[in-house]
């Protein structure tokens, strides 16, 4: 009996030391993206603003400046924009499988409780059942629990996904609509 529970311990340390290197793997492979995506916005924006500089040094008529800060002010928004939905769309990943990882390990976590309990309930005194039987419901109530809360958060994530959609895209058209507007003054 002293060698199973020792291999049952063993193996529980190593999947949580595997568990915790990947949920670190996961991790800094999020903060690398978002430091690349910073870092390409940098680029990008430094880039941008030369090229901005030569056209407005070139224009002398106030109307003609006008029409260009207009137009460089939609672009400079829906590259906002975008680059908004770019880091929720990486946040929102990691976050994604982190979540599963999390999923995963619970269900392990579980099935190996189970298993103990099954393995004690074969070793345990006579009359103990009713007691193992209300610590496997117990165990099963809180897993339909943890499973019930994993959806609605789900559905909280596609929600919130859906509402940043559609409020990036409202926020485009709406500076679209007014640079138009400015345009054709």
């Amino acid at each position: 009996m002293m060698s199973i529970n020792h291999e049952q311990l063993n193996k529980l340390s190593l999947n949580g030391l595997e568990t915790i290197l990947r949920f670190t793997q996961i991790s800094l492979e999020g903060t690398e993206r978002l430091i690349k995506h910073h870092l390409e916005i940098s680029k990008q924006s430094l880039e941008e603003n030369v090229k901005i500089a030569k056209q407005l040094s070139g224009v002398t008529d106030p109307q003609e400046a006008i029409a260009q800060l207009n137009k460089l002010t939609t672009h400079s928004i829906d590259k906002v924009v975008a680059d908004a939905r770019n880091l929720y769309d990486i946040v929102s990943g990691t976050q994604s499988e982190l979540n599963k990882l999390a999923e995963e390990n619970l269900g392990s976590f579980n099935k190996s409780l189970i298993g103990a309990l099954e393995s004690a309930a074969k070793n345990a005194p006579a009359g103990s059942d009713a007691t193992l039987n209300a610590v496997k419901t117990t165990v099963a109530a809180a897993a339909a629990a943890v499973n019930t809360f994993s959806k609605a958060a789900q559905q909280v994530v596609e929600f919130t996904d859906s509402s940043v959609k559609a409020a990036t895209s409202a926020t485009a058209d709406a500076v679209k609509s007014a640079s138009k507007r400015t345009t054709t003054t």
